[in-house]
């Protein structure tokens, strides 16, 4: 026969596994970061229909100086789409992404679209640089694209900073000029963390990827064919966020390769590696990478296939060069079935992605975009934020904890 729990016993045993593992939805006051709650390996910083948003998309995060873990997204408040009022908001944990603090707005929509946060850590002051993008929530990437609206209503970028590991934030100050050249009609940052650079002549160089969309030449027959025009580019600053100038700009337009939503992780000889999605090209494949031995000022070489990251389909990717001893592996994580967001997976490459294989499949439910991020204390833990789902990819962003020997 089987036994059963009576509610008063059923409910000492829910607050003892509190006590054991922590709430994944809740702040823990106690611990430092590399010593988490006994037992965690996944929480769920965003749900779905939580503090007032519909749904939470565009994960980014990064790990102070300190070890707390940042957890970035878009706050959708009307709906899942990518058009109207949208804030960028945070979680903090300090312990690993185990629990986590309340939710706070880093950048209020108040109508319109901000996201597409790309966070990074100054590693000279420890501050926290926030670059997000923004539109009027009265327009959609289409019309964008198209050109049918004015400079104030179409893409334009932002820069915040926190000097206290992201307990409060700066107001957004707006870099636009420096950063979109005159042609170009979309632009996004990231999305997904930035970069400091940490050794070679650029060391303390941030580097945030991004991608824009430029205008068809005058007479094109190209109408509604816009996607052909995306490419990718990178901005940086040698003053920890203070000005800003564009680096590499992938303008081949040929329609084959369409580089758009980048990743960079630097290489442990100084190089920077980066992974882009192909936006619907001609080429046989949804990864493109390149190279820079600059900084990001220029590319090695153009995007191509990287074709080792067939399982991935057409959507975000992150890319992270783990911490630690020669030989440790270049990541990427990513749904892992070609033709639906499905199944998020984490990828490693020992020959600085030249090629990879996976290593690790997170989980079989529906996934979408996702970041990487170090954690702090030995051993070479990472965590993968996540979106996901039961019936669709946006249910929730998931953080999972990951250790270096399931790799």
């Amino acid at each position: 026969m089987k036994s059963r729990l009576r509610p008063t016993a059923l409910a000492a045993v829910v607050a003892g596994l509190a006590a054991a593992f922590g709430s994944p939805g809740t702040a823990n006051a106690a611990g430092p970061a590399d010593r988490p709650a006994r037992g965690c390996v996944s929480s769920v910083p965003f749900a779905a229909g939580e503090n007032g948003y519909d749904t939470y998309r565009i994960p980014a995060t990064v790990t102070t100086k300190a070890g707390t873990v940042l957890a970035f997204a878009e706050g959708r408040h009307n709906g899942a789409g990518d058009t109207g009022n949208i804030d960028v908001v945070l979680r903090r944990s300090g312990d690993g992404g185990c629990t986590w603090g309340p939710l706070s707005v880093v950048a209020a929509g108040e109508g319109d679209t901000r996201g597409n946060p790309a966070p990074v850590v100054d590693p000279r002051t420890g501050k926290v640089v926030l670059l997000t993008s923004y539109n009027s929530g009265a327009v959609t990437e289409a019309q964008i694209m198209r050109g049918e609206v004015t400079q104030e209503e179409s893409r334009r970028v932002f820069v915040q900073t926190s000097r206290d590991g992201g307990r409060r934030f700066s107001a957004p100050w707006e870099i636009t000029a420096a950063v979109k050249l005159p042609g170009w009609r979309w632009y996004a940052t990231g999305p997904g963390h930035a970069i400091a650079l940490t050794r070679g002549p650029h060391a303390g160089r941030l580097v945030v990827p991004a991608n824009h969309s430029a205008a068809p030449p005058s007479g094109s027959a190209d109408t509604g064919q816009e996607a052909r025009y995306y490419g990718a580019h990178a901005l940086y600053s040698d003053d920890g966020g203070v000005s800003w100038r564009i680096g590499f700009v992938d303008d081949s337009y040929d329609g084959a390769d369409n580089a758009n939503e980048s990743a960079v992780a630097q290489l442990p000889d100084g190089r920077l590696y980066f992974s882009s999605r192909d936006q619907n090209g001609s080429s046989a494949g949804n990864r493109l990478d390149s190279y820079s031995s600059d900084g990001g000022a220029t590319l090695d070489r153009p995007f191509r296939v990287q074709s080792t990251l067939a399982d991935v389909p057409v959507v975000q990717g992150s890319v992270l060069q783990v911490a630690g001893p020669a030989g440790a592996p270049l990541l990427f994580s990513g749904p892992s079935v070609p033709t639906v967001r499905q199944a998020m997976a984490v990828w490693r490459s020992g020959d600085g992605g030249g090629s990879f294989t996976k290593a690790l499949t997170l989980s079989g439910e529906r996934a979408a975009y996702s970041d990487l991020v170090q954690l702090a204390g030995a051993g070479g833990r990472v965590g993968v934020l996540y979106e996901t789902g039961t019936t669709g990819p946006y249910e929730r962003i998931a953080f999972r904890r990951v250790d270096a020997d399931e790799l």
